[in-house]
């Protein structure tokens, strides 16, 4: 037996028939009645990026997720990959990571997941997105089980990471593809990326800002002549040209860390006519970005962090930006530098793998932690 909960059981009825014909294709043991959440109900607790609608709800940015309580033996999920291709989501259920799940884009994907059968009940359960805007968005429909409730767990702080593909957890996850295989985001893994591991430590909720490739003036690949750079993205909701979908700031960050200079400071591919790096008009740059953040959120705390992946002159040039960077707003004791060490990449394309960003995200914590003290 399929039963529903939702504001509105109308939609909620059309919605349920529709899965029921594209995906169930059973009966459910009457005695084993699960319920049937749509994702709009107010049970289903979001963070990032994301976009609600009737039916579903979007996840956009990078680790985007949904996160609730669910009870029973068994745990369904549905989903889709908004694009021409797969997609990836991560699942975490009483706060541990559990694995992550490649779904498809020709119709809605039913995953279904045994929850834990020992320890307490209601079990923790957290979906994200595992990769980034640019490989096209997770459609949300809803999850069914015994019964689904509000998530417990509540965190007193929010950190957002603004940054590129590092950022992003790109080619990080080497558990399924081999590098230089399959798609270019098949070794995502945004949710075993720094800033979330860094922010979980914390207790702290997170939004990922995050594009590979892109860079505060200009990009990996592209004197910012045919691709976006950051302040010109951060603003539209898909992190992308659309400015039919503004974000709306409507959730403040205590703390905004930026990790941006890698793709500015790179040599590219060789195949583009690539200028000596400007200093000046990355500075210049970098300085009105972080206005701009401030206007948005003018008690955040600001972290210019420097990246593992530039190191010898060029790392020193880095630092002294983003120093210059800090002395524009003077003594503000909201605005600090953050230094990581340098290290050699173990992931795919020069990028961390899942046990660098552990290390990264062990060189951070404790200065957050800090900050928010």
């Amino acid at each position: 037996m399929i039963a529903l909960r939702g504001h509105n059981r109308a939609t909620s009825l059309v919605f349920a028939i529709l899965l029921t014909l594209n995906l169930l294709g059973c009966d459910v043991d009457n005695k084993d009645e699960r319920y049937l959440y749509r994702s709009g109900d107010t049970i289903f607790y979001y963070q990032g990026r994301v976009l609600k609608k009737d039916s579903h709800t979007t996840l956009i940015s990078s680790a985007s997720g949904v996160e609730f309580n669910a009870e029973g033996d068994t745990l369904e999920l549905f989903l889709k990959s908004n694009n021409d291709s797969h997609n990836y989501f991560t699942l975490s259920i009483d706060g541990k990571y559990k694995d992550r799940y490649q779904i498809g884009s020709d119709s809605i994907n039913r995953i279904a997941i045994a929850l834990p059968t020992v320890g307490p009940e209601p079990h923790g359960v957290g979906l994200y997105k595992a990769t980034e805007a640019s490989n096209g968005s997770i459609l949300f429909y809803g999850a069914k089980s015994k019964k689904i409730g509000v998530a417990t767990i509540r965190r007193s702080t929010k950190m957002e990471f603004i940054g590129n593909s590092i950022t992003c957890g790109m080619g990080a996850d080497l558990s399924t593809v081999p590098c230089g295989e399959g798609e270019w985001f098949d070794q995502h893994n945004a949710y075993l990326a720094f800033g979330p591991r860094v922010a979980r430590a914390l207790n702290s909720d997170y939004l990922l800002s995050s594009v590979s490739g892109i860079g505060m003036y200009r990009n990996w690949n592209d004197e910012n002549l045919a691709e976006p750079i950051m302040p010109e993205v951060y603003d539209n909701l898909f992190l992308n040209t659309d400015t039919s979908h503004k974000y709306s700031f409507d959730d403040k960050p205590d703390i905004i860390c930026i990790c941006l200079g890698t793709n500015d400071m790179s040599e590219g591919d060789g195949t583009k006519p690539r200028l000596p790096f400007n200093k000046e008009k990355f500075v210049q740059n970098y300085t009105k970005f972080v206005e701009h953040l401030f206007g948005k959120n003018p008690e955040a705390k600001m972290v210019l962090l420097t990246s593992p992946m530039v190191s010898g002159d060029k790392g020193k040039i880095l630092l002294e930006s983003l120093k210059e960077v800090k002395d524009h707003f003077g003594n503000d004791p909201k605005i600090s530098i953050f230094q990581f060490e340098e290290m050699q990449p173990n992931g795919c394309t020069s990028h961390p793998d899942l046990e660098d960003h552990k290390t990264m995200a062990d060189q951070l914590e404790p200065f957050l932690k800090k900050i928010l003290e």
